[in-house]
């Protein structure tokens, strides 16, 4: 059974747009702090709509967050 993930690269965006908070992000995005940390840390996958939101608070592409990953490419 081949397993993937989706890897990001959110806390370094965060860090690297003033050290933005969780809890700015989650603000922007309209999802709670709670939701950023679990997509963060890679327990939870966001919605396709979510994942644009945070693209565009960062203003980059969707694929600079967000990367897919399967067992054969990690």
């Amino acid at each position: 059974m081949v397993q993937s993930t989706i890897a990001n690269k959110i806390r370094r965006l965060r860090f690297d747009h003033n050290e933005m908070t969780q809890q700015e992000l989650a603000e922007q995005v309209g999802v709670t702090r709670q939701t950023v940390n679990a997509i963060e840390l890679g327990k939870y996958s966001p919605s396709l709509e979510v994942a644009f939101r945070i693209a565009k608070v960062f203003g980059v592409p969707l694929e600079e967050v967000f990367q897919y990953q399967s067992d054969g490419e990690k």
